[in-house]
């Protein structure tokens, strides 16, 4: 929108020195190329010169104070003084390894649906739930050995039912240990046979790990044969998220003191839980927590990490709004030198954190920056 208003304002300026040139068609302009540029420009204090907003010769904008609040430009005075060495690293969200998990197959089977159907991707679960049944699956010799050994167990079965109801009715007159054994044995055929029923025809239920929501069922339905430990669903707490960066300095742990991430446009405060001591891709994987509430990342989603050491550096802190692109891609800021104008300086900045730059060169004490509109006075031509 704040585009469409400036090139609107542009175009209204540029009407605006039209018409005022069309109302003196019939005066003596021979005058005129006596004029200093910066007046024809309508610079301010030009009598009779436009209000408009334009980019004038050195580079520099004049922007009229009714341009400026219709722009929302706003400014902050400079302040220079140590700040907190930032260390910028690369890294990606991840489940948190206390919440959610993974679900694979413990052997190769059928997937069956749940109670509530086949899960799947954003729905809310809970930890325990059954969302799927797993049907083992044989070849047919594998399944005829099954079937075997349940037929010659039931066999087995009956002959040792009878021995103990014999048993029992010549009690007293047949040691008790032996009667005991019977029963024992009895016991020890029916849970035999009850394992290898279960083998053969019942399923096995899959439970969820832990409470979350099912960020991803694999395109799983109804009836597919899965090999065992196949990923079959996982499980993510959206409340509950990490993100894990890679640092190829090994002290940065010891020394960190705070630490944000920028995902896009969208900047996360996180907690430090700890680093590994053991390289992985030529470096060490450090772990945080995210603490901002309602965080909209995705896991697998990639982040700069800004971690905060107890190391100083000389500058003055700006948001990150305050940058602009110019020339050959510089980075600059915008400072308000008068009222109504506006000059663009070089500066050397680093990250502080995921809303906040530090310029260690370009800039002096008491300089009143941009920190709102700077993108469109960039656009200004």
């Amino acid at each position: 929108m704040k585009r469409i208003e400036l090139r609107s304002l542009l175009a209204a300026a540029a009407l605006a020195a039209a018409t005022a040139a069309l109302a003196h068609g019939d005066e003596d302009h021979s005058q005129d190329a006596k004029k200093p540029a910066i007046a024809a420009a309508g610079a301010p204090g030009t009598p009779g010169a436009p209000a408009a907003l334009q980019r004038l010769a050195d580079g520099s904008l004049f922007v009229p104070k009714p341009v400026q609040r219709q722009l929302g430009i706003r400014t902050q005075q400079a302040r220079i003084g140590d700040l907190a060495a930032t260390v910028e690293l690369n890294g990606k969200v991840i489940a948190d390894p206390d919440t959610g998990g993974r679900v694979q197959a413990p052997f190769p089977g059928s997937v069956m649906p749940g109670p509530k159907g086949m899960p799947t991707a954003g729905r809310k679960v809970v930890k325990g739930e059954v969302l799927a049944y797993l049907r083992p699956v044989a070849g047919a010799i594998e399944r005829g050995n099954q079937k075997a050994q349940l037929a010659e167990l039931e066999a087995q079965l009956a002959i040792a039912e009878g021995r103990v109801k014999r048993f029992e009715q010549l009690e007293g007159a047949v040691p008790q240990k032996e009667i005991d054994a019977a029963r024992i044995e009895h016991g020890a055929l029916q849970k035999r046979r009850a394992i290898v029923a279960a083998s053969i025809d019942s399923a096995e239920p899959l439970l969820a790990p832990g409470s979350g929501v099912i960020s991803a069922s694999h395109h799983l339905v109804a009836g597919q044969i899965v090999d065992a430990r196949e990923v079959l669903f996982e499980i993510v707490d959206p409340g509950r998220l990490a993100v894990e960066a890679l640092a190829y300095d090994a002290g940065i742990g010891a020394a960190l003191i705070s630490a944000s991430a920028l995902a896009g446009q969208t900047a996360l405060e996180l907690k430090y839980v700890g680093g590994g001591r053991q390289l992985r891709e030529q470096a060490l994987p450090l772990l945080f927590r995210i603490v901002s509430a309602n965080s909209m990342v995705a896991v697998g989603q990639p982040v700069k990490v800004m971690a905060r050491t107890a190391h100083e550096i000389k500058g003055a802190a700006v948001p990150r709004a305050a940058l602009t692109r110019v020339g050959a891609g510089e980075t600059a800021v915008w400072v308000h030198t008068e009222a109504e104008r506006f000059i663009a300086r070089k500066v050397r900045v680093q990250a502080l954190d995921a809303a906040n730059m530090a310029i260690t060169e370009g800039l002096a004490e008491g300089d009143r920056v941009v920190i709102e509109g700077a993108g469109l006075l960039s656009q200004v031509r």
